[in-house]
């Protein structure tokens, strides 16, 4: 099968009132049918529920690397520059933050970047070093539901992203964004440990456009990247072949996320760029991509 070729028209762009420095970690709530997202560097998060097209915001203590649910309305857990949070939001527009979990970063300055659920609801995030990543000193955790952080042993990363899981939960992914690695891992998943394995080459980014960002796994088993400043979301095969290049009207995607009532619909992060020929950057974008994704994993804790 050849790869497909899908351009996205400039329309997709919604909420064009809201411009974010750097959006990220963007998840759907079933719960809430309603999809949340950071902008890391302007210490933001955000509510949009498609069905009326409500937006909520709320301005965060500090800047939240990634995001995940939890088990209630309103109820997430974040990692942020300092400690993993439990977040609950207000009506009123505040938002409250419990330490939940911390862990000794290697070096400084360091904060917590990429992360979801697994499928079994542990929360896996990513660090890096933030003075222009020039140091592979990041690495994965996992913080399970008991507050307990572990290393992984995936470590020696620049700006460590694309975590994403299988839909039976037996393959984790992640990757290195750095300009100088470019490139995406796939690793055998103990579900019941939560320990990943057997690391591989899953897809050299080197060969396509953009560099690997943040990713999502559809129904199908596929992995979606974001090619961060090449403008498109790649899908790549379990057995990671290209089989679709969706090219963006943003440049600078970030992460994708489905979603929707029937998990049909893909809402994109993008970050912002002072360049003129790309206008919208920094703007949210929303895709009918033609399959369906997986519900987003609830912390267990």
């Amino acid at each position: 099968m050849s790869s497909q070729d899908i351009t996205v028209p400039a329309s997709a762009v919604i909420l064009p009132q809201l411009r974010c420095k750097t959006g990220e970690s963007p998840v759907w709530s079933v719960r809430e049918q309603c999809f949340y997202w950071v902008d890391i560097p302007g210490r933001m998060l955000h509510r949009y529920a498609p069905s009326d097209g409500a937006l909520q915001s709320w301005a965060t203590p500090e800047s939240f690397g990634c995001i995940a649910l939890r088990a209630a309305p309103k109820a997430l857990i974040a990692a942020c520059e300092t400690a993993i949070f439990k977040v609950d939001l207000g009506d009123d527009g505040h938002l409250t933050t419990t330490p939940f979990a911390r862990y000794s970063l290697p070096v400084s300055p360091m904060r917590y970047n990429d992360g979801r659920c697994d499928r079994q609801g542990r929360f896996w995030t990513s660090t890096l070093h933030t003075a222009a990543q020039r140091q592979p000193a990041g690495e994965l955790l996992r913080v399970d539901p008991d507050g307990q952080v572990h290393r992984s042993g995936i470590d020696g990363l620049y700006v460590a992203n694309g975590i994403a899981f299988s839909p039976d939960g037996r393959t984790m992914y992640c990757s290195d964004t750095g300009a100088n690695v470019r490139l995406i891992w796939a690793f055998d998943y103990d579900i019941d440990s939560g320990t990943p394995s057997k690391r591989r080459l899953f897809v050299d980014m080197n060969q396509h456009i953009g560099r690997p960002d943040g990713a999502s796994v559809d129904a199908d088993g596929c992995y979606w990247i974001s090619a961060m400043d090449g403008g498109a979301l790649l899908r790549f095969t379990p057995a990671g072949k290209l089989d679709r290049t969706v090219h963006l009207p943003i440049n600078t995607p970030t992460m994708p996320c489905f979603g929707g009532a029937d998990l049909g619909s893909l809402l994109v992060t993008t970050a912002f760029r002072d360049n003129p020929d790309d206008a919208e950057a920094g703007r949210t974008l929303l895709l009918t991509p033609g399959v369906r994704g997986l519900a987003d994993a609830e912390f267990a804790g």
